[in-house]
């Protein structure tokens, strides 16, 4: 395996995109969905890229790139089609040790991109390394249709849930078995058919009075830095 998985949080931090394009364009608006915040490099964009900046959601520097443009970048992504300029965008990065992807070419990159399958906060993340960016997208159109909105309202449920126990001070370590009866026992099945009153008395059968899941859901929050490694 050559590539260390990752989920990285790039909320706030600055990200550079070099190439005004469509690639470009596909771009930022992944960055900016996951908080990133986005400088694009180019003398020319494409309409939806300017009027994002015409709107103040990213800032666009209208003309060719310098070096100079990646400091203070967290994250820099190459998104033009020309061989000579993506080398110098690379090659500036790894002098400065930044992030850098170049699409289309994994050997410029030291990340790569995944085909990503979403909803809400499942996120299921397909790669090839690089090999077959077709192969990874025709894999996610495959998988798509297993992962239906049940499933991020299942995560929304439970971060709810989770909250709820630490805050009423259960000990983390205690919370695994719980989860895992309720998914044991039918909870995102029961999500998917909308059957609300078994699943109040799931939650009250495992978890005792006062889990409701229209109010837990409505309470639904960003999850806290607790727990950060998902492997338990």
């Amino acid at each position: 395996m050559r590539y260390y998985p990752i989920c990285l949080d790039i909320k706030d931090r600055r990200c550079l995109v070099v190439g005004g394009g469509q690639v470009g364009t596909r771009k930022v608006n992944t960055l900016l969905a996951c908080g990133g915040r986005v400088t694009v490099v180019s003398p020319e964009v494409t309409e939806e890229l300017s009027r994002l900046a015409g709107q103040g959601r990213i800032e666009w520097l209208p003309r060719a790139y310098n070096g100079t443009d990646q400091q203070g970048a967290f994250l820099v992504i190459g998104a033009t089609d020309v061989e000579a300029l993506n080398s110098s965008i690379h090659k500036d990065a790894e002098q400065a040790g930044r992030l850098c992807n170049i699409a289309d070419q994994p050997k410029l990159c030291n990340f790569v991109l995944p085909s990503i399958i979403q909803q809400g906060d499942l996120m299921i993340a397909i790669s090839t390394s690089g090999k077959s960016p077709a192969f990874a997208k025709f894999l996610r159109h495959q998988m798509q249709d297993q992962f239906g909105p049940e499933y991020g309202i299942l995560l929304d449920l439970m971060g709810a849930i989770r909250r709820r126990l630490l805050q009423d001070e259960h000990a983390p370590e205690a919370h695994k078995p719980l989860f895992e009866r309720l998914i044991a026992e039918g909870l995102l099945e029961m999500i998917r058919q909308g059957q609300r009153t078994r699943i109040d008395r799931l939650l009250a059968q495992v978890l005792g009075p006062g889990f409701v899941y229209e109010t837990l859901l409505k309470t639904n929050g960003d999850e806290g830095p607790e727990e950060l490694d998902e492997r338990g």
